[in-house]
């Protein structure tokens, strides 16, 4: 019987990563800098103040909103790095001065998901032969980690910056060349055409067809810029100060 060559089943089997990393993280960043941007440039234009305004709010916004992503970044995964590297010291130590209650935890695992307890008993016994896997093996089937694996704090805070500053600058621009209603529909424009790129990039990890994503991503930002104009637009009419 004929079979297939093994490159078309790597091909066809062939998943990519779920979390997508740091070019996933970048996407979100992006989106979330031009959509904060977008409505704070657009709801301080809609109270029609000086553009050297809009351009301080729009700067504001960007410097404030991208440490602050970086800095949420940076703590939360500091803590959950410093929660897996706790709980992989506890897992080390029970290795060290409980191997065979550690060995019969991991034989019921693979039990667990259905494998023969011989088989299990053989395979838990196999891992446990070596130190460094047997640690490698207990963190990802019970705690869901992998030691070698846990991200930099650091990197994330870095690029979360970066990609936040990417998006919040996007809207700025036109107001750093022009004023008024030329400024208000250029950052319109320029708001639209990148929530739909960014909904574009977005597709690449959900597998959605691109031009759902894109209108999905044009939808949220036109909606944030929308309330916020209009709440801009009532506040300057009022005359409040």
């Amino acid at each position: 019987m004929h079979h297939p060559p093994l490159e078309a089943h790597a091909g066809e089997h062939h998943h990519r990563g779920l979390q997508g990393g740091g070019a996933r993280a970048a996407v979100f960043g992006v989106s979330d800098g031009l959509v904060t941007n977008v409505s704070l440039i657009l709801g301080m234009a809609g109270a029609h103040p000086r553009a050297a305004v809009v351009r301080l709010a729009g700067l504001a916004g960007l410097v404030a909103g991208a440490f602050s992503m970086s800095a949420g970044e940076y703590i939360s995964m500091r803590a959950q790095r410093e929660l897996f590297q706790r709980e992989l010291a506890l897992e080390t130590d029970s290795l060290r001065h409980r191997p065979e209650g550690e060995r019969h935890e991991l034989a019921a695992i693979y039990e667990s998901r259905g494998i023969e307890p011989a088989l299990a008993q053989r395979m838990a016994t196999e891992m446990m032969r070596t130190p460094e896997l047997a640690l490698e093996t207990h963190a990802r089937e019970e705690l869901g980690i992998t030691p070698g694996s846990l991200g930099s704090p650091v990197q994330a805070a870095v690029s979360s910056f970066g990609a936040f500053a990417l998006g919040a600058v996007l809207p700025l621009v036109p107001w750093l060349v022009s004023r008024g209603v030329r400024a208000e529909v250029a950052t319109v424009v320029i708001g639209a055409l990148a929530a739909l790129i960014v909904g574009a990039g977005l597709s690449l990890f959900t597998r959605r067809r691109w031009w759902y994503s894109s209108l999905r991503q044009l939808a949220i930002s036109a909606v944030a810029a929308a309330v916020t104009f209009g709440i801009g637009h009532a506040v300057g009419a009022s005359g409040v100060s």
